[in-house]
């Protein structure tokens, strides 16, 4: 770590401590050249992949995209804000999980599909709808049973 007082890289760790979170890390260093003391913190730096869509174009993950595809699916459901979040988290877990610096957005489009499908039948068969582009009412009626068994 460079002294931001002399510019030094020679500097020496004194003390670390834990946030009350545990997300991020303050150490307090000194500088081997010109003894001064200064604070750094480390926290985990979490990059979400871009987004491929289907038509080659990218662009970065956003969580309120998923927010407003569970909120449209749901209009009038009757499934809690909590249950909402709960899936939106569950979903950017999966996300960082995978660990990819792009991901194709129909995979993202499956993971809303699966949570919302465990949470409302009704709001799932919505989203697939759009999602799958149903063509008629026979695409509706297999999604019926595919979700009733």
């Amino acid at each position: 770590m460079k002294c931001p007082f002399c510019g030094t890289f020679e500097t020496q760790v004194v003390d670390s401590r834990v946030n009350e979170e545990g997300d991020s890390i303050r150490r307090r260093r000194r500088c081997m050249g010109c003894q001064k003391r200064f604070t750094t913190y480390e926290t985990a730096e979490l990059r979400l992949p871009q987004i491929v869509k289907h038509n080659g174009k990218r662009e970065e993950y956003s969580d309120q995209k998923i927010r407003v595809s569970f909120m449209r699916a749901l209009h009038k459901r009757p499934v809690s804000t909590e249950q909402v979040d709960a899936a939106i988290d569950h979903v950017n877990q999966r996300v960082l999980a995978l660990g990819e610096r792009e991901l194709d957005s129909r995979r993202i489009g499956e993971m809303v599909m699966e949570e919302l499908r465990k949470m409302d039948k009704v709001a799932y068969i919505r989203f697939a709808s759009v999602y799958k582009s149903f063509q008629d009412v026979d695409d509706f009626q297999d999604a019926i049973r595919e979700v009733d068994q």
